[in-house]
This record gives structure tokens, sequence and C-alpha cells, in this order.
């Protein structure tokens, strides 16, 4: 095969995968959605989640014969883990058992780039633009508008709203970590480790509030199939992927085409309707996020040519 053709073949790998990547990490939401729609509580498709996931990392880090004996990376992707996975994903999936439509926790949560790029900027040590300033400003208010179109058409009380932004909240926390952390641990490493954490301390909370037993409905495993595959394994490894190949602004790009395409699902899968509040209130979401990214990787630019 020529090069020409080789680099073809290459660019319309990486298209796909970013198409994928938007679908994959939409499905999350949509798994929230569905399992909160078949009786499930939040901790047992959660618990069940990384219990199933935990066990299937840890096989595979087995038969590879990946190092996991470290007590300090255990210690470091127990921090991680709890405020990146366990709490996160339980607060975004409280939000949706109370009423919360997928597609606005989804657009929640795309605020964490947002947060960290600006408030917790000066924590790792990164310069913020005033140009970034407006575009967190403004993608907080597609997130009010957004809201209040929810809190008119009743479908969830206001307080039901705090749920995801403290999910939010606690991904960005984790991220700063991260950054500041800067663990050595390899992608198979750290998601074992953190799925590991994550089903221990979900589990316990689910046994704490007498929420041990086994479901007994299809629907619910099918529902945390769903998650564990397509939102986690699928998920992550495109999101990986389409980091390494096209690079991280890119991928960062992608996840906020996720609020968007989350409520298509939602609107095909169960009927909830795309109102034009939040079609205008993504909107101006949007536009906040090409302001914060585009001036920081001017920014990036800029520090990377000192």
């Amino acid at each position: 095969m020529s090069q020409p053709a080789r680099d073809a073949l290459r660019r319309n790998a990486g298209h796909l995968a970013s198409v994928a990547l938007v679908i994959m990490w939409s499905s999350g939401y949509v798994g929230a959605e569905l399992g909160t729609r078949t009786g499930g509580t939040s901790l047992q498709l959660l618990g069940w989640r990384f219990s199933i996931l935990g066990l299937l990392l840890l096989s595979v880090c087995l038969v590879l014969r990946v190092r996991l004996t470290d007590r300090r990376a255990w210690a470091r992707q127990a921090v991680l883990g709890l405020f990146s996975q366990a709490v996160f994903l339980f607060m975004i999936f409280e939000g949706v058992a109370r009423g919360v439509d997928g597609g606005t926790a989804a657009l929640i949560a795309a605020l964490q780039p947002l947060l960290v790029a600006t408030v917790a900027g000066r924590f790792l040590g990164e310069r913020t633009t005033p140009v970034m300033w407006i575009g967190m400003l403004l993608g907080m208010a597609g997130v009010v508008v957004v809201v209040s179109g929810g809190l008119g058409a009743g479908s969830a009380p206001w307080w039901a709203y705090l749920f995801p932004v403290a999910g939010m909240l606690s991904l960005a926390t984790g991220t700063v970590l991260t950054q500041r952390l800067r663990p050595t641990e390899t992608l198979l490493q750290s998601i074992t480790m953190q799925s590991v954490v994550a089903a221990v301390a979900l589990v316990a909370a689910m046994l704490l509030v007498g929420q041990g037993a086994v479901p007994a409905e299809p629907e619910f495993w099918v529902a945390v199939a769903w998650l564990v595959f397509l939102s986690t394994l699928c998920g992550y490894v495109l999101y990986v992927f389409v980091t390494r190949t096209r690079g991280a602004t890119v991928a960062s790009v992608l996840l906020y085409l996720t609020p968007p395409t989350t409520m298509v699902w939602v609107w095909l899968m169960f009927g909830v309707p795309i109102t034009l509040l939040a079609a205008v209130g993504m909107a101006v979401s949007a536009v906040g996020v090409i302001l914060v990214l585009r001036s920081r990787a001017a920014a990036q630019a800029q520090r990377d040519r000192r």
C-alpha cells in the first residue's frame, strides 16, 4: 500500500473513531436513564457495574502479568477513583434517578474541563486568560438556560440538579489531583485499580443502606452490561485512541458533542422531547467551550515556543 493510501486510511480511521467516541461516551448517560427506569437504584447499578468491571480487568491483568502490588500506586489511584469514578458517577446517576434527563446531566458534566481550565488553573500553574473566563461564564449560562427549561417543564425539582453539579465538581477535583499527582501507572493499571476501589466503596454503601439483594429483573442486567461494555470499555479505549492520534484538544472538543447526542438518544429511546431552550442552551455552552479550548491551545503553544 502506498504512503498516501496509508495516510488516507489513518485519517478515515481517526474520523470513525471520533464519531464512535461521541456515541460511546454518550451511552453512559443513556445507561443511567435506562438503569433507573428498570427499578434499580443508583448504588445497585454502579456497585454491580464496577464489581463486574473490576473482576474483568483483574483477570486481564493476571493474564498479561501486569504488576498491581505497589501500595503507593493503590493509594494514589484510590483517591482518584473515588473522586473521578465512584462519587462522580453516583451523583450523575442519582440526579437522573430524581428526574434530571440524561442530556442535561451530560451538559452539566461537560463543564468540568472549563472549570479545570479556569478556576483550577492557578493550582496547576497555568495562566488563565480573560477569554477563558468569558468562555466559562458562557458555558455556565448555557447550563442555566437548559436547567431553567427543565424546571419550567416540572420534570425534576430544583435540588435534583445539585446532584450532577456535585458530580461535575468531584470529577474536576479528580482531574486536578491527577495533574498534581502525575501518577506513573499505565492506563490499564489505573483503570483496574480505580474500578476495584470504586467497586469496594459502592458495594459497601449498598450493604450499608440495605440494597445488597441481587436484582432479578433481566432489564437491570441489560443496563449493567450496557454500562460495562459500551460506556466504560469502549468509551475509555476510544478516548485514549483519539487523544493519542488526534490530540487532547480534539478529544475535549468531541466530548462536548455528547450532550446533544445524549438528548437525541434519550428522545429516541424514551421519548423525552428536545426543547428549544435545551437547543439554545447547548449552543451557548458550545460557544463558551470553543473560546476556552482555543485560548488554552494558544496559551499552550506560546509556552511551548518559549
